[in-house]
């Protein structure tokens, strides 16, 4: 299968993911190839640092094709994420036209709202024909933008198209790959949704997750990564604020390696739990008897 080539089974989905390091459950690796299939936008919800981000960036370059990332916040506007145009560009042009004479308003208008004048965002961007086929788009954290802003996505997620007023509609020659993530802070309008196939992506299993550990920190122990993987699966049944996702996991095991520890102990967890934990409350529940508890846990032999 060549680079541009999307695949034609599951399985085949989940072999060019694994082939980037990405070990995905079944159920992800389905609807992650339905959605190429079908051409329908992709909607993944979860906790942060599941892998939500990190599906766009393997396909990208599993596949060869170019990444657009718009990452969200609240405020963003079309002039951010769609187009804007080079007000800067346009006032000169007007200014240029004026002194040489040109006093034909329709004719300026026209001149001034031409393309190359077009500053184009993201969104737009994703929109282009590109040859080396459709870019995939990932809609990073749609949940922290604003529902007027979710709103706009409809047109672009059913259509593949962009209404500019003064050139007209721009639409795709070829969909781009979509993905949209959330982390949930929020609830996203059904009619969004709709638009997408959908799945929630969850905390791997203990199994899964230390295949992951394997396979992105190779220089790691069999010993030491068993016990991060435990530490960690235990640290997601406390009440923490944010509980650690994989990437913290991997972060954790890549400190560990380069601390050249062999076996987890509470001087080395408590020296780097800053790379698995991001609350000091959340780190200072993690003391005492409760660490002592969780570290007897993960380096039990059982």
């Amino acid at each position: 299968m060549s680079a541009s080539t999307l695949p034609t089974s599951v399985d085949g989905m989940l072999e060019l993911l694994s082939s980037r390091g990405y070990l995905a459950e079944r159920s992800l690796g389905t609807v992650t190839y339905l959605a190429l299939r079908m051409g329908r936008p992709l909607f993944l919800e979860g906790e942060a640092g599941v892998g939500k981000t990190e599906i766009a960036k393997v396909l990208s370059a599993a596949l060869g094709r170019k990444l657009i990332r718009l990452q969200c916040y609240e405020g963003l506007d079309v002039a951010s994420a769609v187009y804007e145009w080079n007000s800067a560009s346009q006032m000169i042009a007007i200014r240029l036209a004026e002194a040489a004479g040109d006093t034909d308003r329709d004719q300026l208008s026209s001149d001034i709202f031409a393309e190359r004048y077009l500053i184009k965002r993201p969104l737009l961007q994703a929109l282009e024909p590109d040859i080396n086929g459709a870019p995939v788009l990932l809609i990073d954290e749609l949940d922290r933008a604003d529902e007027a802003f979710e709103a706009y996505l409809l047109e672009i997620l059913s259509d593949f198209q962009v209404t500019i007023p003064e050139l007209g509609t721009v639409k795709a020659p070829a969909p781009p790959i979509v993905i949209v993530t959330s982390n949930r802070t929020r609830e996203i309008h059904d009619a969004l949704k709709r638009r997408c196939l959908y799945h929630w992506v969850d905390y791997p299993s203990a199994e899964r997750e230390l295949a992951i550990v394997k396979s992105r920190v190779p220089n790691i122990s069999a010993k030491l990564s068993a016990q991060v993987v435990k530490f960690v699966q235990a640290l997601r049944n406390q009440d923490f604020y944010k509980s650690p996702g994989v990437a913290e996991t991997l972060d954790w095991a890549t400190a560990l390696t380069e601390l050249d520890a062999r076996s987890l102990t509470p001087q080395v967890v408590g020296d780097t739990l800053g790379a698995l934990l991001k609350y000091q409350d959340d780190i200072a529940r993690m003391q005492g008897d409760n660490l002592q508890k969780v570290l007897k846990e993960a380096t039990s032999e059982n």
